[in-house]
Order: C-alpha cells, then sequence, then structure tokens
C-alpha cells in the first residue's frame, strides 16, 4: 500500500469521521397534565419540575451561578477602583516630587481591593437571590399524588344542584362537568407554584 493509500485510509478511519457529543444534560423540568388553575388557552400540559428538591436544588444553583458572575465582576471592578485611588496624584511628576514606592501602592491596592470585595460580596448575594427568586416563583412542581381541588368542586356542585332544584341556574356549568372521569381532569391538582413553597420557608 503507498502513502496515498495509507492516507486516504487514515481520512476515512472510524476515529476521524465519528463525532463524539456530550451527554444530554437531564431535563430540569418535564410535561405534566394542567391543572384547574392552569391556563387553558396554554394547552393541556404544563412544564413542572419533578419534585421539590429538584426545585430547590435547581434555585440553589441560579443562586450561587448569578452570584459567582457577579463576584467575578466586581473582582474586576474592585480592582480597577482601588488602582485608581492608590495610584500617585498625576501633578506630583510635574514639580519633581518623590518616586513612587510601588510596594507601598501595591499594599494600597490590596487593602482597598479587599475592602470594596468584602463589600459587594454582600450585595452580589442579594442580587443573585432576588433575580432567580422572581422566576422561581412561578416555577410549576408536579404532585406526586394527584389531588381533588375540593374548593372548586364544592362550588360547582351546589351550582349543579341549584340547576336540579329547577332554578335556572349553573345549567352550563353542569354540562362542563360530564362523567366522573372528566371531573377528576377538571378538579385535579397536579402541580403547585414555587411560591406555596417559598412563602413556607419565609414564615418559618
Amino acid at each position: 500500500m503507498d502513502d496515498t493509500s495509507q492516507t486516504n485510509a487514515d481520512a476515512y478511519s472510524p476515529s476521524s469521521t465519528i463525532i463524539t457529543f456530550d451527554r444530554p444534560v437531564p431535563l430540569l423540568r418535564g410535561p405534566v397534565p394542567a391543572g384547574p388553575t392552569d391556563d387553558p388557552s396554554a394547552g393541556p400540559f404544563v412544564l413542572a419540575f419533578k419534585d421539590s428538591q429538584s426545585f430547590a436544588s435547581a434555585l440553589k444553583a441560579c443562586e450561587s451561578k448569578l452570584t459567582a458572575q457577579c463576584e467575578s465582576g466586581a473582582r474586576i471592578g474592585c480592582a480597577i477602583a482601588a488602582s485608581a485611588k492608590c495610584k500617585p496624584p498625576w501633578w506630583r511628576s510635574l514639580f519633581g516630587g518623590a518616586k513612587t514606592d510601588f510596594v507601598e501602592r501595591e499594599k494600597c491596592e490590596e487593602r482597598e481591593t479587599a475592602a470594596c470585595f468584602e463589600a459587594a460580596k454582600a450585595d452580589c448575594g442579594k442580587i443573585g437571590r432576588d433575580k432567580c427568586l422572581s422566576v422561581f416563583r412561578d416555577a410549576r412542581i408536579a404532585v406526586k399524588e394527584r389531588k381533588v381541588d375540593w374548593r372548586e368542586a364544592a362550588r360547582l356542585i351546589f351550582w349543579a344542584s341549584v340547576a336540579k332544584r329547577g332554578l335556572g341556574f349553573g345549567l352550563i356549568e353542569l354540562e362542563r362537568v360530564g362523567d366522573w372521569v372528566e371531573f377528576r381532569e377538571r378538579f385535579e391538582v397536579t402541580n403547585y407554584r414555587g411560591s406555596d413553597i417559598l412563602s413556607n420557608v419565609s414564615d418559618d
């Protein structure tokens, strides 16, 4: 086999032609049937976290990433501010002042950077939490054991009983109920909002 043939064989070898991809990232949320409080125009399914643990983990990861990004930018900003604060005034060289003490300037920059960053860390933590909370409050969490929204069901049963007594009300509501399966599908709670968990945590 000549060199050209060997080169062509290497070009079409499995190691040269097969492209490997990273493993797919697991979905944070999955589809669940829409509940009675969900907007029916959005469709029969909504995206929800599988449980409260996955919701809490995603919220924590969101806060951690945003806080880290904020702190990274704060380090750069504090370093620039410290350098500007510790450098000698521009007019000193015009009057033949003493030479710049770079050791002292380095210490000054370290002090100013540390003080600036310490103050920024608290702000970054608050920014990360506020940004994530505003989104995760409306996030849905799947209910493992579906329950019937009896408050809404009781209202419907009331109007159905009124219609049965011949008072002329609630006929439309009654027609929408249908059989028991349709009743459960309409009033079955399949998910709840993240604000339900977050409000309980804040109350504690």
